[in-house]
């Protein structure tokens, strides 16, 4: 399948999708580990959101994965939690641990690469995290948790307008992670990303006004920012 610290793809201006859904409940509890695992950006949240960054947790749980969030010392985190097949959300949910408006703390502030973002550090700032749990230890990965980080993938490209890469840690950090590793299917995950089909768009969203076809009203308005 590939060299992890090869591992990368970046997305075409055309082919956007132009809604993508996700069930992705905040994990239980995890609101109160904001303030000591993650950072305001230093950049604009939407329009400056140029990566997302695919990562596996080598541990075997969600919890586990979670508990690094609350570590006193060097605590990490991350965007989405994708969970493992022998746990009871895998096939149904994947878990929301950090605002999408903050960074999160999975990857090092040192390092970059040249073929990402034109080689800018501070990666925490322009970019999301994807954790897959998994062990990296003769762990295959289910169909599903593959499936599921594209369909996060295709959520993040149909919301951020300029984002650009897509990327494995291990690509970011070669001397000290090798993740998501060998068992990850890129190539398999890179198709779902690029060619993965439309949302069917509910009935009720459906039915509403387009933006452009919506007259512009005259006058003073009291919500300018």
């Amino acid at each position: 399948m590939g060299d992890p610290k090869c591992y990368q793809f970046n997305l075409p201006k055309t082919r956007r999708p132009s809604e993508v859904w996700l069930v992705d409940p905040w994990y239980p509890g995890v609101q109160k580990y904001w303030p000591t695992c993650t950072t305001k950006r230093s950049v604009d949240p939407i329009m400056d959101m140029k990566a997302v960054i695919i990562h596996a947790t080598a541990g075997a749980s969600s919890e586990g994965a979670i508990s690094v969030m609350k570590k006193p010392v060097e605590p990490a985190s991350f965007h989405w939690l994708v969970p493992d097949e022998d746990e009871e959300q895998h096939g149904h949910l994947v878990w929301a641990c950090v605002p999408e408006a903050l960074a999160a703390w999975h990857v090092r502030n040192a390092c970059s690469h040249p073929d990402v973002n034109e080689e800018a550090k501070r990666v925490n700032h322009w970019s999301l995290g994807i954790e897959v749990v998994n062990t990296q230890k003769d762990d295959p990965f289910s169909k599903w948790q593959v499936e599921a980080t594209a369909r996060i993938v295709r959520y993040c490209w149909a919301k951020y307008p300029n984002l650009v890469h897509v990327v494995s840690h291990a690509k970011l950090d070669p001397t000290r992670r090798y993740d998501p590793g060998l068992n990850f299917d890129w190539n398999m995950f890179k198709n779902l990303v690029l060619n993965g089909s439309e949302d069917d768009i509910p009935a009720l969203v459906a039915s509403a006004t387009p933006a452009s076809k919506i007259k512009a009203k005259a006058g003073s308005s009291c919500c300018n920012g």
